[in-house]
């Protein structure tokens, strides 16, 4: 087989490869909005959920969702992100950097479902706070601070040497060069891993169930107390987010329109996936262009 030849296999193999993933991925998003788009309603984003009644909404499991998000990503992002400096910028060669890089691959990988257990250990029994907001954020950056730190730490480690040796011939400090040349550099790439540290946040159920609870009480949505029992901005209140509510609805749910109420959420829940990237990295552009100056 000539070089020709081969080359001709290998691209029309790595076109069929892209075709699979697209037709995965459209056959998945036509299913579930096919299936979910004719159950939503503006009632049914605005009204609270029913256990026993038909017509129920997800007005306070789609708040928890976004509200955990936001919870988790504002304990995660600093620290996978400082934990990506050091790792590329000041840990050493030796033991003890292999024993950090062992320690993150080692969470990276360990399942949802151990991290659950893990968060009712620590974070509802040992702590006395039971079912809590805070517990499941604190879960789920256990669960995505090892993707944050590697992906920044790639990130930075791909930004071009000459750009740090110019700074640093500038008289410019360590922590100077790392704040206005490296980090700028790597944004994008930095953007694209909390993207997808907030994806699984969203999807997540087996952490959120045995950390942030089954339940949600009676919110009023007026009341901006965040020390209220009945105030949304509870981080120590139990909180259903959408993704428990589709597994609770389909395993436990005794409401007469289960299929309607599951196939809706779960169309609400992967279009609010999709505009949160889409938003997300139309403000992380924004944001790029304004660091780094480029038009």
């Amino acid at each position: 087989m000539n070089t020709k030849t081969a080359d001709r296999i290998a691209t029309g193999v790595f076109y069929c490869i892209a075709f699979i993933i697209i037709a995965i991925l459209v056959s998945l998003f036509y299913y579930i909005l096919v299936n979910g788009l004719k159950n939503i309603s503006l009632e049914f984003i605005t009204t609270p959920s029913s256990n026993v009644r038909a017509g129920g909404g997800i007005r306070d499991q789609l708040f928890n969702s976004l509200y955990v998000l936001v919870i988790t990503m504002v304990i995660a992002v600093p620290l996978g992100l400082g934990g990506g400096i050091y790792m590329a910028e000041y840990a050493k060669p030796g033991k003890i950097t292999d024993t950090i890089r062992s320690c993150i691959e080692v969470l990276a990988s360990l399942p949802s479902i151990v991290i659950g257990m893990f968060g009712l250990l620590m974070f509802v029994n040992l702590t006395g706070w039971g079912y809590t907001i805070l517990g499941g954020a604190l879960a789920l950056t256990v669960f995505n601070l090892p993707v944050i730190v590697r992906v920044s730490e790639d990130a930075i480690r791909s930004v071009p040497r000459e750009l740090k040796e110019a700074s640093l011939a500038l008289g410019i400090t360590h922590w100077h060069t790392i704040k206005t040349v490296i980090l700028p550099s790597a944004f994008p790439t930095i953007l694209t891993g909390i993207i997808l540290a907030s994806g699984r946040v969203f999807g997540e159920a087996a952490a959120l169930l045995f950390t942030a609870g089954l339940s949600t009480p009676r919110l009023d949505y007026a009341n901006w107390n965040p020390f209220s029992a009945t105030s949304p901005l509870n981080i120590f209140r139990p909180a259903e987010t959408l993704a428990v509510h589709i597994w609770a609805v389909n395993t436990q749910g005794l409401i007469p329109d289960v299929e309607e109420v599951s196939s809706g959420a779960a169309a609400v829940l992967v279009l609010s996936v999709l505009i949160f990237n889409l938003l997300a990295r139309w403000i992380g552009s924004l944001i790029h262009r304004k660091v780094t100056a480029t038009k």
